[in-house]
């Protein structure tokens, strides 16, 4: 069976290219941590480096954003024009990446169908979001990418392989590959290499993502960049609104390059992200909830920790409003605070919750990590999960830029 996953037309950089300053964290990190970019920009230097051709999210709204992104443009054409890439046509990348906690990652880089793909809730297409997808996200996302000669993809896509029948069995294939790269990455990233897949690999992957996609009803989960594949989705979308009579189905723009990583690899640990309430009356938040959720002490069922004060209380939910607490607490929120007021705030960390929770007039909610294992079958049950359900690993090991492919005509 044919899936959404593809060999794509792979660029790298040059064998000459320091690769260390070539690759930096995606740009939706360290979003409040300027110190990290400045560091960064120093490691760089005047290197050929990817931060020259993403914004971080950390530059977005401020006066020069219009510039940064016409310089990102510019210097995609004089990286291209520099031969600063080579070429690797018809391939995927097999990587191994050692994560800044010493477990080993591994995932497959290729390019995705975007009409296999709908972010939207209720989609029942091969490639769908985990997280609702706010939209308000992609219009700067897509000023860059409208006329961008290249794309760089920091995009992670789960598959739920427990048998492990895709991507681990490459790792006993090392010593056939090429070898495409071996480096540290900087800023505490760990390591990561990546192996060339030519026919006789391809062909193995897709043999063993098509048995896979005839055993589930959903193959590709998103796990990291769900607002960048959206964008890349609205890019290609436009173009073909505004191009009517265009044959785009061998259009670079049709695809997105991304990485498939197994749910089930060790490396991936999900965290739970919790929830504080502020701007509001604790006894009457509680009282509502336990109307619209059915809340007790006891019982089996969904869990949700409340913290008041210095005060902490464990509660069931008997009236779930999903199938995840998560997604029953959020929807109870979100439809509170649109009535009564109040401000909510997504943290990581039990003790700062508490901290946060002493304030007057709050309410802190501690969640249970997600198990990984209920991930597809919630997405498949309720759609799109609500935002902020998980966390995916530390911001130093999620991906970095590396590959890069075209998607446009030059």
């Amino acid at each position: 069976m044919l899936t959404a996953f593809h060999p794509a037309d792979i660029l790298l950089p040059a064998e000459n290219i320091d690769m260390t300053k070539w690759a930096v964290v995606a740009c939706d990190q360290f979003t409040g941590e300027p110190g990290y970019w400045e560091k960064t920009e120093r490691i760089v230097g005047a290197s050929p480096s990817t931060l020259r051709l993403v914004l971080p999210e950390i530059c977005l709204g401020k006066p020069d954003t219009d510039a940064r992104i016409s310089r990102i443009n510019e210097n995609i054409e004089s990286y291209l024009a520099a031969g600063i890439f080579r070429e690797f046509e018809n391939s995927m990348v097999y990587v191994r990446r050692v994560q800044s906690d010493g477990r080993l990652r591994e995932g497959i880089v290729g390019a995705v169908d975007l009409e296999q793909y709908d972010y939207h809730a209720g989609s029942s297409s091969q490639i769908r979001a985990t997280e609702a997808t706010v939209a308000e996200r992609i219009p700067p996302r897509l000023r860059i990418r409208e006329n961008a000669a290249l794309e760089l993809p920091h995009i992670m896509i789960l598959i739920d392989d427990p048998e492990k029948t895709v991507i681990e069995p490459l790792s006993h294939k090392i010593p056939e590959l090429r070898k495409l790269y071996d480096f540290n990455l900087m800023q505490g990233g760990g390591s990561i290499s990546g192996y060339l897949l030519e026919d006789e690999e391809i062909s193995a992957v897709d043999s063993a993502l098509g048995s896979l996609s005839e055993k589930s009803d959903l193959l590709f989960a998103m796990g990291d960049g769900n607002h960048s594949l959206a964008t890349a989705k609205e890019h290609y979308e436009r173009l073909k609104r505004e191009n009517p009579g265009v044959d785009f189905s061998n259009h670079p723009a049709r695809y997105a390059l991304c990485e498939i990583v197994n749910l089930h690899s060790p490396a991936l640990q999900f965290e739970a992200i919790h929830r504080i309430v502020t701007g509001v009356d604790p006894g009457h938040l509680l009282e509502k909830m336990n109307e619209a959720l059915g809340t007790s002490e006891t019982g089996d069922g969904q869990k949700v920790t409340v913290v008041t004060g210095g005060s902490e209380q464990t509660l069931t939910i008997h009236n779930p409003l999903s199938k995840l607490a998560v997604g029953s607490l959020q929807t109870f929120l979100d439809e509170y605070l649109s009535e009564f007021g109040g401000e909510i705030d997504y943290i990581h960390g039990e003790e700062v919750l508490k901290t946060l929770a002493k304030s007057e007039n709050s309410v802190g909610f501690i969640l249970d990590p997600m198990d990984k294992s209920d991930l597809f079958p919630a997405v498949i049950h309720d759609g799109a999960l609500p935002r902020k359900t998980f966390s995916m690993g530390h911001a130093e090991d999620k991906r970095y830029y590396l590959e890069a492919r075209l998607i446009r005509k030059l």
